[in-house]
């Protein structure tokens, strides 16, 4: 059975389905015919959406509501008796969560908790995909890949939120969900790279930006190497783990890395060599007064041998993908055309 028939009628709650990654999933969801539910805070305002650029407030059913308010949330589980859930919703920056750690923490935390303790009793549901990240480990910035059984932690406090989420998601597991036909897991990816970023702080978006208004790109560590890898591959990945999840959770219920091949670990100065061969930029360097980790990256051998997932785009077809769907935006093109456009070419090459 193709990914596409395993959703096609599935009820499908997803957190957080307003940001970036949870707009992609929802478009991959409907294209295979899932009955959808989001439930987020309602987009910035004060910055280009990707949730609102595809016409989803038209085309998909959304609760705007926070994560934390256990009550509201419990109301709109019980209402919708999802068949899976994939928890996305976080305070995801990590400079920001400098500026403001107490909502970082209680986000991340806090709605990773509500969201468990009310599953505990929810008798539709079969499988919950909890997106973490890659920042959870604890970095000591040398050469190694790190596999799911390493060591957990963060200096900023956004990394320590994911290290506590991913805590709190194995501790329900064990406790609770490894004795009932839920099926649980953490996921922890890389940098996500592709069309519809618009946050603050992060490499692409802000290259955007800087061409958009006409003004030089300040970058901060720009020999921070990370794992960058397409969106895509990503969202596919979920898919795939949930589905597995959902027919097998007592084989698949553990935490599993989503990482490109070692090719696409380069530093941010090799990604701004590559993004100026496709979109002229003009960047001079600031050095962040905030700690960011030098080198990251992660082993998803597990994700390969387990779930029967790899990464399909490297990283010119990542960038190059990004930047034709930036491109678009800029000249004012249709988005919704080059979104559906580049989820096809993509399902294509997946033989789905």
């Amino acid at each position: 059975m193709s990914l596409k028939s395993f959703f096609k009628n599935k009820k499908i709650f997803i957190t957080g389905h307003t940001g970036f990654k949870g707009s992609w999933l929802n478009l991959f969801l409907n294209n295979m015919g899932a009955k959808t539910l989001g439930y987020s805070l309602e987009p910035d305002k004060s910055l280009p959406s990707l949730y609102n650029l595809l016409n989803f407030e038209k085309k998909c059913s959304s609760h705007f509501d926070d994560i934390r308010d256990f009550n509201n949330l419990k109301k709109c589980l019980e209402s919708f008796q999802p068949d899976m859930i994939f928890h996305l919703a976080a305070q995801p920056l990590v400079i920001k969560s400098y500026k403001d750690p107490v909502e970082t923490l209680s986000t991340n935390i806090m709605g990773t908790v509500n969201l468990l303790e009310i599953c505990k009793s929810l008798k539709s549901i079969k499988a919950i995909v909890n997106i973490t990240s890659d920042k959870c480990y604890e970095n000591k910035n040398i050469d190694k890949q790190y596999i799911e059984s390493d060591r957990l932690g963060g200096v900023d406090p956004y990394s320590a939120s994911k290290a506590c989420a991913e805590i709190i998601n194995s501790s329900y597991q064990k406790s609770f969900y490894d004795r009932s036909d839920v099926g649980l897991a953490s996921v922890r990816a890389g940098n996500v790279l592709g069309g519809g970023d618009f946050s603050e702080n992060r490499l692409i978006p802000d290259i955007i930006r800087s061409v958009i208004s006409n003004e030089k790109l300040i970058i901060r560590s720009p020999e921070s190497t990370r794992p960058w890898q397409h969106v895509f591959d990503v969202i596919y990945g979920y898919m795939l783990l949930g589905r597995k999840l959902y027919e097998n959770p007592k084989e698949f219920s553990s935490p599993y890395n989503f990482s490109p091949s070692s090719k696409n670990c380069i530093p941010v100065k090799e990604i701004l060599f590559k993004v100026n061969e496709l979109l002229k930029i003009d960047y001079e360097i600031v050095p962040s007064k905030f700690h960011e980790s030098n080198l990251l990256m992660l082993n998803s051998d597990k994700a390969k041998n387990h779930l029967s997932w790899k990464p399909i785009y490297d990283i010119d077809r990542t960038l190059e993908e990004s930047i034709i769907w930036y491109n678009n935006f800029i000249n004012k093109k249709e988005i919704i055309n080059i979104s559906q456009s580049q989820y096809k070419k993509y399902m294509e090459f997946q033989n789905e």
